[in-house]
């Protein structure tokens, strides 16, 4: 796990706590049927972001018999609890409690009280999301939008913690909207609906992670930019005549499986046959560190080669 993906999830972790407390106390006084959706939205994300901890822990552990490639993946996995315990925990439940108050309304007390929970709350989840911009940006192309950001990072940290928070800072507003407009209008349903705006958000959330950690966990080629470099690293070394078919499969955030067929000089001897094998390993590992595990297996380029790739990385 990179110092980045830690530091935003340090910040989601101190802000929701500090968050839910908060929240608590003002549902006690209050009785808001948004407040108590937020408190338990909160909770969910502070267990989220342990669970995000817990992968990064899990995925640094050494190979073994039985995993040969590693663990990288754990983190995959415990991404994805997170989207199931967002969609449970957090979105279901606030649905749940936000009908339950449509069909039994119960009058907001204390209105002061919760508008300053929801303004704290507000500035800490605010806090929260910048740090997670920034974190973000030092490893998301100045090029790339966020969305496409939060759609094809391998990195799943950082896109959970985003969604989070950009989804409890629109929640809070519901929930702030809700309570403004019970005050104002007399009806309590108001406050409900602010509670069932929230839990259709994190479900919708909760859904859009579920779909990128699924993607991940059953294995995403590396990006277009990677692969382009490692082949440009295989076609660039000497000895090479042409790269026949290459794949690529991240096993992890940060590590990357390369197979490929080459073509070699059929000059070479079987001793520089290896030597040259070697050199294009290095060459891989000089371009794309990421790349820690690799097979190459010579070939020889025909027409009707059944993994022939496209033109333009076949040349030399």
């Amino acid at each position: 796990m990179t110092d980045g993906s830690r530091k935003a999830i340090f910040a989601a972790f101190f802000a929701n706590l500090g968050i839910a407390i908060s929240k608590f106390v003002g549902f006690l006084i209050t009785g808001s049927a948004s407040l108590l959706a937020e408190t338990v939205h909160s909770l969910a994300d502070t267990g989220n972001q342990l669970l995000l901890f817990l992968g990064g822990k899990r995925a640094a552990k050494t190979e073994t018999d039985h995993h040969p490639f590693g663990y990288g993946r754990e983190r995959y996995f415990w991404a994805f609890a997170v989207a199931l315990v967002l969609f449970s925990a957090g979105g279901m439940f606030a649905l749940y409690e936000g009908i339950s108050k449509l069909r039994h309304p119960h009058e907001v007390e204390s209105m002061g009280v919760a508008v300053t929970i929801l303004l704290v709350a507000i500035a800490l989840e605010s806090y929260s999301l910048r740090t997670a911009v920034r974190e973000s940006n030092h490893v998301k192309d100045p090029d790339t939008g966020w969305w496409s950001f939060i759609r094809h990072t391998k990195q799943p940290e950082l896109p959970v913690v985003l969604l989070e928070d950009v989804g409890a800072l629109i929640g809070l507003f519901f929930a702030m909207a809700g309570v403004l407009l019970s005050q104002v209008t007399g009806n309590p349903r108001w406050d409900a609906m602010g509670s069932v705006m929230i839990g259709l958000l994190l479900i919708v959330i909760a859904i859009v992670l579920i779909v990128e950690m699924k993607s991940l966990l059953i294995g995403e080629s590396a990006s277009t930019k990677t692969q382009e470099a490692i082949a440009s690293a295989i076609t660039s070394t000497a000895n090479v005549d042409h790269l026949i078919h290459m794949r690529t499969e991240h096993l992890g955030p940060d590590e990357i499986l390369v197979g490929a067929k080459v073509e070699y000089s059929s000059a070479l001897t079987a001793d520089e046959l290896v030597a040259a094998i070697n050199a294009t390993e290095d060459a891989i590992r000089a371009t794309t560190p990421a790349a820690t595990v690799i097979y190459l297996e010579p070939d020889v380029l025909r027409s009707d080669h059944p993994d022939l790739i496209a033109d333009d990385t076949t040349s030399t």
